[in-house]
């Protein structure tokens, strides 16, 4: 059934690919499930009163999507990977909006990567270090950047991670852990 579902998944994707609108009627019901996951597990740690809530991250996320007219989806995985790139964008900007009227604020603290799902108004702008972090990290390393983007942001397995990079996943194992080490260490220098 799973592995029926995910080939259902990756053929609807081609036919959108190819301009079908009906094919993203039949897709979204099919994907909405994971993507909710995906939110809730970003905004799993929001105080009740959070102005983004995990509906609205989908929401926007999901037009982001429908809306990129060079879409071209290899598979699940790969479009999976693109959602969990629209969400933290939106995440970020959501973050940066907040932080907008706060300027010339006082020191801000350092969070850890399993922290980054809250998003306050007070951790807006660790958010966005930690964004600038990881923006420095894909610039000195491209895949690391994007596995720590895809396992954190996008809620990837190591296996699906690994699929989407076409990396083995003891390269994605050892990358998430490099990743981690070196978003901790950027971060506590800032």
């Amino acid at each position: 059934m799973l592995k029926s579902k995910k080939k259902d998944i990756t053929k609807l994707l081609v036919e959108w690919s190819d301009g079908s609108n009906e094919a993203l009627d039949e897709l979204m019901p099919l994907v909405y499930d994971e993507l909710h996951r995906m939110a809730r597990n970003y905004m799993s740690n929001q105080p009740p009163h959070h102005t983004l809530q995990a509906t609205a991250l989908i929401n926007e996320a999901y037009v982001k999507l429908a809306d990129n007219k060079e879409k071209i989806w290899q598979n699940r995985a790969h479009f999976f990977a693109i959602a969990s790139s629209a969400m933290r964008h939106i995440l970020v900007d959501h973050a940066r909006a907040r932080s907008a009227g706060k300027r010339g604020g006082g020191q801000t603290q350092v969070i850890s990567l399993d922290e980054v799902a809250e998003i306050s108004n007070e951790r807006a702008s660790e958010i966005i270090k930690l964004d600038d972090a990881l923006n420095l990290l894909a610039a000195e390393d491209e895949r690391k950047g994007r596995v720590v983007e895809l396992r954190y942001f996008g809620g990837l397995s190591i296996e699906e991670t690994a699929e989407v990079l076409k990396v083995s996943t003891k390269t994605v194992i050892r990358d998430w852990r490099f990743s981690k080490s070196w978003l901790l260490h950027e971060l506590s220098n800032k």
